[in-house]
């Protein structure tokens, strides 16, 4: 079939909304009318290069109806609503262990270009093009895994819930499932942009008594604290391992450190106390430690975690509850611009004028 898609064809393009053809989906997979899709980090740096072959068809946080089903799918029907996530196996001991996001065919399956069995649904010209996470979400429709389909209520607008499939599930995972702190501990987010104030929202409902935010914008710390943070830091102004120190009464429990950089990650692991764990989900380059000291010494942790170590199929429904009970708030988040105007919503992401653009592709 033909659809519209915007395709990534060069390193550092703008994306273009062409016409490209799709296939038929296969007897395990879905065929799914895009209805909005959030803009990613992950996304801007695939037109970098740092993501599948180009040309390419990005997008990894779709949201639309299911059109048609494969033969072999049970987990959905058409006309059910629909949140598109990463895309894994479901075969590998990753998988099977309830560790989706580290299955062993990860890069593959989701960087790789082309889908499970190996064949490209996406052609332009006669000419393959590569799918992203086994989605390709800025596009009409999109023929997707039924490993990556996830069905949600139809009562949420099913515009606002793309994001839930990558970003927001990263950073509201990373403390519900991977941290796992107790109640009445304590966190520092390092970072006020979509990743990590979902991850203030959800150790706000997990009853933690300090939640600190660290960022270089006041706008995205005033938000923070709308959304949950007792606390909030400018790096620009104070010294902020010292502060968490005072605040604390020596360092906190737990950390999420979102943004990668160098002197940001040393500076999470500087800020826990005795034993205390940092999960770094930005992504980032060479970090030097002084592994007695900053480490060994004060049995701290550093750990990684990817999309929140999350089953989407579990952790996404949660979220949406939450929402509808009014303590996930993410739609505060959100600015929405239409699929012809999709290059701006990168722009204002990158320039931060925007924490989590979502594109509307249905009319």
């Amino acid at each position: 079939m033909k659809i519209q898609a915007a395709v990534a064809h060069n390193v550092d393009e703008e994306l273009r909304i062409e016409e490209v053809e799709l296939t038929e989906p296969g007897p395990d997979e879905v065929l799914i009318k895009i209805v909005a899709t959030g803009v990613c980090h992950t996304d801007a740096e695939s037109i970098k290069g740092r993501g599948a072959p180009f040309p390419s068809v990005l997008g990894h946080e779709g949201a639309g109806i299911v059109e048609k089903v494969g033969s072999s799918v049970t987990n959905v029907q058409p006309g059910d609503h629909v949140v598109l996530s990463y895309s894994y196996c479901g075969e590998c001991s990753q998988c099977l262990s309830g560790h989706q996001n580290l299955c062993e065919r990860t890069v593959e399956l989701n960087f790789g270009g082309k889908s499970k069995d190996g064949s490209n649904h996406i052609h332009q010209h006669d000419h393959a093009i590569s799918t992203f996470f086994g989605q390709s979400s800025f596009a009409t429709y999109s023929v997707a895994n039924k490993n990556n389909v996830v069905k949600v209520d139809k009562d949420v607008d099913l515009a606002l819930l793309g994001p839930l499939g990558c970003g927001i599930q990263t950073g509201s995972g990373t403390v519900m499932n991977s941290l796992r702190p107790e109640p009445g501990t304590s966190i520092a987010i390092y970072g006020g942009g979509a990743v990590g104030l979902s991850a203030v929202m959800a150790a706000k409902i997990m009853g933690l008594k300090h939640i600190i935010v660290v960022d270089l914008h006041q706008n995205r710390l005033d938000l923070a604290l709308e959304l949950g943070a007792t606390h909030v830091l400018n790096g620009k102004e104070v010294d902020v391992v010292e502060e968490i120190r005072k605040i604390t009464d020596g360092g906190v429990h737990y950390a999420v450190e979102t943004t990668g950089a160098t002197p940001v990650i040393i500076q999470s692991i500087h800020a826990l106390r005795v034993s205390g764990t940092v999960s770094i989900v930005g992504m980032g380059g060479d970090v030097t430690l002084n592994f007695t000291n900053d480490l060994l010494m004060e049995g701290k942790k550093v750990m990684g975690t990817v999309q929140g170590d999350s089953v989407p199929q579990l952790h996404i429904p949660k979220l949406i509850q939450y929402f509808k009970e009014g303590k996930f708030r993410f739609d505060k988040l959100v600015k929405f611009y239409d699929f012809e105007d999709i290059n701006k919503a990168f722009e204002e992401s990158k320039t931060g004028v925007t924490l989590k653009p979502i594109v509307r592709i249905a009319k």
